[in-house]
């Protein structure tokens, strides 16, 4: 087994993952499990499909059997991690169509959730905030692929540029 792990640790150009690999779902420490619950079910609308007392719950969308894992077991009552140090950026929430996401962002400016961006990237246009314990989130629907930027040489070509709230509204 030892000269099989080091062949594939001195390989260079390792082979790609399975293109069939997802990520299933993000697990997030909470300070106050019934406000997260109140945020990501009662205002972006996820379904509670599972709850552990005041421990921890699990939320989906369409009946899955979770996307997003809350709980407090190291984390009740707690802080934000403080700037500079490192863990999660953001998890990334992705829609299925433009209109979807439009919704997404009706009921943030109907709670009074500030957006800490909106990019429109090419490839995708994504919706930048924070959840109530200050874990960063993306809200984000893929144009088809077909669509995507390509430069001259057959490149991905991803920008950022801001993007037009109001129309994102009006497709919802």
């Amino acid at each position: 087994m030892s000269e099989v792990l080091s062949k594939i640790e001195n390989t260079r150009t390792p082979a790609p993952i399975d293109p069939g690999v997802q990520i299933g779902h993000v697990h997030l420490k909470v300070a106050d499990l019934d406000r997260a619950i109140d945020f990501y079910c009662g205002i972006l609308g996820f379904e509670l499909t599972q709850r552990y007392g005041s421990q921890a719950a699990f939320l989906s969308a369409g009946g899955y059997h979770h996307h997003i894992g809350l709980n407090t077991w190291q984390s009740k009552g707690g802080r934000p991690p403080a700037p500079g140090t490192t863990g999660l950026f953001h998890a990334a929430i992705l829609y299925p169509t433009r209109a979807a996401l439009g919704d997404a962002l009706r009921r943030l400016v109907k709670a009074e959730i500030p957006l800490d961006g909106a990019s429109d990237h090419g490839v995708s246009q994504a919706l930048y905030l924070q959840d109530p314990d200050g874990n960063g989130l993306e809200l984000y629907w893929d144009r088809p692929r077909e669509e995507w930027p390509i430069d001259k040489d057959g490149h991905l070509e991803m920008v950022t540029l801001p993007l037009d709230l109001q129309a994102l509204l009006r497709a919802a």
